[in-house]
């Protein structure tokens, strides 16, 4: 492909993508395909000879976006957000066309210093101390993962890279059953394994752990010879918004030396509002924290940001210097793939340069205050209609509800049906979750172009579906 050829197709991928995010509201949010549908139409052998980008785009339009589940629909309700503010696209695509590995200092050095400047933009922005430096992670996961690791490191005295976990007793890592199951993931990569991932009970209006169930594990463990290192907490859960008390829970933590890891990658964002700090009170205290600015600031996916308290401890764990890999004459500079546990490295700082400058933190800070407000305005609304029930109260934009079955009917049956028609019929895209076994709806709002009027459509889609259902 020459330059000129490069450029028509980049404006036609550029007209395509304005039309596409114009366009969304009329298409159903959740892909409407069977499976195997799409891959029915992709041949079975890759080409020989090239072909021409006419006939590619052509099969990109007909084949491939019928199954696409539109993530930036405005009435995408289900999961969490993977917003890509219009702003951040564009940057990407700047992103995507230098194409630089930013690894080291020197091969890219914006990179690596714009990054520097824009984690700290967002520490000032969430009101975190100046105590906290930061990283750009690819997600929660990979974040989550490199504190285990450095959790497993210092209770090892910094010899589990070297001997392996085998020369060791086991190390005890404490969360409770609403953290996200990136945590469990984290736990077998890091080696340490699922027998040692020790749940804390929780309970409460916030399902929040129990801190001195949390130190009677430690002293359990301990007195059983094996080794507590640290404790992953969450602001914010995925299921139904579960909230530790930070404060708390750092204190019990720190008591015994235990590294405390806060997992805030949804509910972080709104923390750039003053009045939402409270669910996180005693996180300038915890030893690492994890949000995502790619859930509800807008950043395109991915992009995750991982605020540590003391980052030689994240370097020692993670660092490897090959001769290659060496700056020379040029001391003090920050790696920042001794940050992270991928060496490659892409230029996600720089859609997050363009988002903060474009919306500055009082637009982004409206658009969540509206998401909070107008989730709590659905869940009042629904909770006045008759045979509905608000299972978990709204946290931030986040709560589940359920709508109750005819006489004799199995309520479980009756819930999962209810979801899969609203589903099905395209106007929005809703998911389960279960609280004390029970199964329910999810809803919460966060997609970037959400507005009032969306949130309306969702209370009228919901309640028109459950009323037609027919009885099992």
């Amino acid at each position: 492909m020459d330059w000129e050829e490069f450029r028509r197709w980049s404006e036609k991928a550029a007209d395509w993508g304005a039309d596409y995010r114009a366009s969304l509201r009329d298409r159903p949010v959740r892909a409407q395909t069977a499976p195997g549908e799409i891959a029915a139409h992709i041949a079975d052998s890759p080409p020989e000879s090239g072909e021409a980008m006419e006939d590619i785009f052509k099969d990109f339009e007909d084949i491939l976006v019928p199954g696409m589940t539109h993530w930036q629909h405005p009435r995408f309700f289900a999961y969490f957000p993977a917003n890509a503010a219009p702003v951040s696209v564009i940057a990407e695509y700047l992103v995507s066309v230098i194409a630089a590995q930013c690894m080291l200092w020197q091969t890219s050095p914006s990179a690596t210093e714009l990054e520097t400047k824009v984690v700290d933009w967002l520490r000032q922005g969430l009101g975190l101390p100046d105590s906290f430096t930061g990283v750009i992670q690819d997600s929660a996961s990979t974040a989550t993962l490199a504190a285990v690791l450095v959790m497993r490191e210092r209770v090892l005295d910094w010899q589990g890279n070297s001997q392996g976990l085998a020369a060791n007793k086991a190390v005890r890592i404490y969360s409770t059953d609403q953290v996200h199951t990136s945590i469990d993931r984290a736990i077998w990569i890091s080696g340490i394994g699922a027998e040692n991932l020790v749940r804390i009970p929780s309970g409460g209006p916030d399902s929040a752990m129990d801190t001195q169930a949390l130190a009677a594990a430690i002293e359990r463990d301990r007195a059983a010879g094996l080794l507590p290192a640290g404790v992953i907490a969450c602001v914010g859960g995925t299921s139904t918004g579960a909230c530790d008390d930070i404060a708390a829970v750092v204190e019990m933590a720190h008591r015994y030396g235990l590294y405390v890891h806060v997992d805030a990658a949804w509910a972080g964002s709104a923390m750039i509002c003053p009045e939402f700090r409270e669910l996180w009170q005693g996180v300038e205290k915890a030893d690492s924290v994890v949000f995502n600015p790619h859930k509800w600031l807008g950043a395109q996916f991915d992009c995750s940001v991982q605020f540590v308290r003391e980052p030689e401890s994240l370097v020692r764990t993670l660092a490897i210097h090959p001769e290659y890999l060496r700056t020379h004459g040029h001391d003090g500079i920050i790696n920042y793939s001794e940050w992270s546990v991928p060496l490659g490295r892409r230029f996600r700082a720089l859609k997050l340069w363009f988002l903060l400058r474009y919306h500055g933190l009082e637009g982004l800070r409206t658009m969540i205050r509206n998401h909070v407000a107008w989730s709590q305005t659905l869940a009042k609304r629904l909770a006045a209609e008759p045979d509905f029930e608000i299972v978990t109260q709204p946290f931030l934009s986040l709560f589940s509800f359920d709508h109750k079955a005819s006489a004799g009917a199995d309520q479980e049956s009756h819930t999962q049906r209810l979801i899969a028609a609203i589903n099905n019929d395209g106007r929005l895209y809703l998911t389960q979750t279960r609280v004390r076994g029970r199964l329910v709806i999810r809803f919460q709002a966060g997609q970037f172009e959400t507005t009032a009027e969306d949130v309306d459509m969702a209370f009228a889609t919901i309640v028109e579906i459950a009323r037609s259902l027919p009885s099992a």
